[in-house]
């Protein structure tokens, strides 16, 4: 299944607000389609597979790639819930989206897939790169990215730089200080419910 390219906004109306989709938010407040107006009980399994969903189209995984961050989570031990929430944000096209260098995590993506984007001073177009604590993020040297950049800066996708991540912004350097908190997640979602979804499908 290969990553969503359609219309943002109809997404949003189905499972709610996804901040690194789209900043712009629906004008009609039930889900889309001939029957989105209709009253539906959701099943058990219809509710893990929605907030599954949100976590697929927020950071723009396929479900190869969730599958793949579901299996390593659990290898992890801990909270598997939070360690998946963890690698997503820590993926390098969110790490630079939550920093503003991109207005939406698709946005951030293409930052980081042109080559605007170093990582401890090499040119990073992986957005699926994992960043770790002690990395250095910068931006690349050529004049067109740092314009980029800056112009993205003036509208950031988020309000506030997560606790994790220190940002230089005269320099257009940051810094990885450690992991991702669980409250400073900006997508509205029940992680454990994800989980259920993954153990009942294996």
């Amino acid at each position: 299944m290969s990553r969503y390219r359609g219309p943002r906004l109809r997404v949003v109306r189905r499972l709610g607000d996804l901040p690194g989709l789209t900043r712009k938010s629906a004008r009609k407040a039930y889900p889309p389609g001939q029957h989105g107006q209709a009253r539906k009980k959701k099943s058990e399994y219809g509710i893990r597979l929605e907030e599954k969903q949100k976590l697929r189209f927020n950071y723009g995984v396929t479900e190869r790639q969730l599958l793949r961050y579901v299996k390593k989570a659990r290898r992890a031990g801990g909270s598997t819930g939070q360690v998946i929430l963890q690698q997503l944000e820590m993926r390098l096209d969110n790490t630079v989206f939550r920093l503003g260098m991109g207005p939406t995590i698709p946005s951030a993506r293409q930052v980081v897939n042109h080559g605007h984007i170093t990582v401890n001073g090499r040119v990073v177009s992986i957005p699926s790169y994992q960043c770790r604590p002690g990395d250095v993020i910068g931006v690349r040297g050529k004049e067109a990215s740092k314009k980029l950049v800056e112009a993205n800066l003036e509208f950031p996708g988020l309000a506030n730089i997560p606790a994790h991540l220190s940002f230089d912004k005269s320099k257009l350097e940051a810094k990885v200080n450690g992991v991702i908190e669980r409250e400073w997640v900006a997508l509205n979602i029940n992680e454990l419910l994800v989980v259920e979804y993954y153990s009942r499908q294996a």
